[in-house]
């Protein structure tokens, strides 16, 4: 029974750490400017980027190559399917937590957003750096 106990307790701590890491990630990118060229290839005209967006803007991730933010990626899409569940299931008997969690998500699909911006970004300098050697 103890064991049963301690092992409640390590998954709570673990969620509870998942789910902060993953507020500040989202928190840290809604901080950075969506270049003018990401706004146009994505058709997002404001600061606010519709929560309904994301899974367009996950497959545009995925065309570029790789980066090293593959691991922050993953976090905040089940982050985000995290909120898709509190969403359904408990947003709509609490209208204060649903209004939160569509911030939330919109915060998710601006993070993808960003992180688009980030990876057209190095693979530019890739490019300039293989020009660069080749000259």
């Amino acid at each position: 029974m103890i064991a049963v106990l301690i092992l409640l307790v390590s998954l709570l701590a673990f969620v509870q750490f998942f789910l902060s890491y993953c507020r500040a990630l989202v928190a840290t990118y809604r901080k950075w400017e969506l270049s003018e060229e990401v706004r146009k290839l994505t058709g997002i005209h404001d600061a606010e980027v519709q929560a309904e967006a994301l899974p367009r803007l996950r497959q545009l991730v995925q065309l570029c190559p790789e980066s090293d933010d593959k691991l922050e990626l993953r976090s905040v899409n089940t982050y985000f399917g995290l909120l898709n569940l509190f969403r359904l299931t408990l947003g709509r008997f609490l209208p204060p937590l649903h209004a939160w969690l569509e911030k939330e998500r919109q915060g998710c699909a601006y993070f993808m957003a960003v992180a688009l911006d980030r990876r057209i970004a190095h693979n530019r300098e890739l490019v300039a750096q293989q020009l660069a050697n080749r000259l």
